[in-house]
C-alpha cells in the first residue's frame, strides 16, 4: 500500500513539474512576440507621424526682396511725324507749263520742281533790257563829256537816274519771274505731287508735299492733369507695334502752354533715323513721372487684402508670418512697399490659398 502510494506522488510531483516548464517557454515566447509587435508598432507610428507633418507643409514659392529701381509709367497714345514736313505752295499764279519732279524722288533744297507760265514776265525783261542798254549807252556818252567838263551836272545826273532806274525794274521783274519757279523749301522725298501741266497754280494752294524721313519724331498730347510730372528730358520708351520695336529715349520737348480746347499739353520725341519709321505711324509713349533707385518692390499678386489693409506672408524660420505693409505706387504688376518690409525679407509670392500665419513652409 505504502509503495502504491510513493508511485502516485511520483506520478503526480511529475505531471506538475511537466505543465511548468510549459509556461515558462509560452512566457518567453510572448516576450519575444511583445517586442516584435512593439517594433512594429514604433516603425509604423514614425510612418504615420512622418505622413502627417508633411501634410501639414505648404509648397510656396519665395521671392527675397531687395532694394531695386522702380519707376511709374504715364502711358499715352502718339504718332510719328517728320521734323522736316513741308507743304509747297506756288508763289504766284498762273497756268503750270512744266514739272520736273515726280512723287517718290528725292530732291534737294532749291531744286525746282515746276514751272508757272511766265511769258508776259519775259517778255517785259527783253523790251526793259533794250531800254537799259540804252540808258547805258547815253549814260557813258554823258559820263565822257562830264569827265571833260562839257556839258551841265543836271544832264549827266538825268542819264545816270534813266539807267539806275531801268536796273532797278529789270531787278523787280527778274526777282517776280522767279516766283514762277516751284522750288523745294527743303531736301527730302516727295511724298505728295497733285500738280499736273496745264493745271492752275495759285498762293495757298499745296499740290506738293515734301518729307525728309531722316529727321522723324514721335509726338503725342498728354492730359493737363500730368503738366507737373512730365518735363523735358524725361526719360520716356517709344513703343512703335507696326514694326515692332521698342526705344529708350528722353522727352526732347514738353510743350509750356495748354491748349484751351483739349487741355493738354504737347510733348515730342526725337527718333534714330530707321528706313522702317514712317510718317503718321503708331506710336505708344511710356513717360517716366516716377523713380525710386532703392525701392523694396514686390509682385502685385503677392499683396493680399483684408479690411485693416494690405498684408504680405514672409517665409521666418521656416514658417509662414503675417505682416502689414503700405504701399505705394503700382507700375507693370509691380508695386512699390513703403513700410512693413525690409531688404533680405523672403515673401510668399505663390502657393497663399489656404495659408495661414504659423504654418509650415517650404519653396517649391
Amino acid at each position: 500500500m505504502k509503495n502504491l502510494i510513493f508511485i502516485g506522488i511520483a506520478v503526480f510531483l511529475t505531471a506538475c513539474g511537466g505543465k511548468s516548464i510549459d509556461k515558462k517557454t509560452e512566457l518567453e515566447t510572448l516576450k519575444k512576440e511583445r517586442v516584435e509587435i512593439n517594433s512594429k508598432i514604433a516603425a509604423l507610428e514614425a510612418e504615420l507621424g512622418a505622413s502627417k507633418n508633411l501634410q501639414d507643409v505648404k509648397m510656396v514659392s519665395i521671392l527675397e526682396v531687395q532694394e531695386s529701381t522702380f519707376s511709374n509709367f504715364l502711358e499715352v497714345q502718339g504718332r510719328i511725324d517728320a521734323e522736316d514736313n513741308v507743304q509747297v505752295s506756288p508763289e504766284a499764279q498762273g497756268v503750270v507749263t512744266a514739272v520736273y519732279a515726280s512723287i517718290g524722288q528725292n530732291v534737294g533744297r532749291g531744286q525746282i520742281l515746276a514751272q508757272i507760265d511766265d511769258k508776259v514776265l519775259r517778255q517785259s525783261i527783253s523790251e526793259l533790257q533794250t531800254q537799259l542798254d540804252l540808258a547805258n549807252t547815253l549814260f557813258q556818252r554823258q559820263k565822257n563829256l562830264w569827265d571833260q567838263k562839257i556839258g551841265t551836272e543836271v544832264q549827266f545826273i538825268n542819264a545816270r537816274t534813266q539807267k539806275e532806274a531801268a536796273e532797278r525794274r529789270i531787278a523787280t521783274l527778274r526777282s517776280q519771274i522767279a516766283m514762277y519757279k516751284i522750288k523745294a523749301p527743303i531736301s527730302g522725298t516727295i511724298d505728295a505731287m497733285d500738280m499736273k501741266v496745264g493745271s492752275i497754280a495759285s498762293p495757298g494752294m499745296y499740290s506738293i508735299r515734301i518729307i525728309n524721313a531722316s529727321k522723324l519724331k514721335a509726338k503725342a498730347q498728354v492730359a493737363e492733369s500730368y503738366a507737373g510730372r512730365v518735363s523735358q528730358g524725361d526719360d520716356v520708351q517709344v513703343i512703335l507695334p507696326d514694326v515692332p520695336d521698342t526705344i529708350t529715349t528722353k522727352i526732347s520737348f514738353a510743350s509750356k502752354s495748354i491748349d484751351p480746347v483739349s487741355r493738354s499739353f504737347n510733348v515730342e520725341i526725337k527718333l534714330p533715323s530707321n528706313s522702317r519709321y514712317r510718317p503718321n505711324m503708331l506710336s505708344i509713349l511710356k513717360i517716366v513721372d516716377y523713380r525710386n533707385d532703392k525701392a523694396l518692390v514686390v509682385p502685385v499678386n503677392a499683396i493680399q487684402k483684408a479690411e485693416n489693409g494690405d498684408y504680405l506672408f514672409i517665409s521666418e524660420n521656416g514658417k509662414a508670418k503675417r505682416v502689414n505693409i503700405q504701399t505705394g505706387k503700382v507700375s507693370d504688376g509691380k508695386a512699390e512697399v513703403l513700410s512693413g518690409l525690409k531688404a533680405g525679407d523672403k515673401i510668399v509670392v505663390a502657393g497663399t490659398n489656404g495659408l495661414s500665419e504659423g504654418d509650415i513652409v517650404k519653396a517649391n
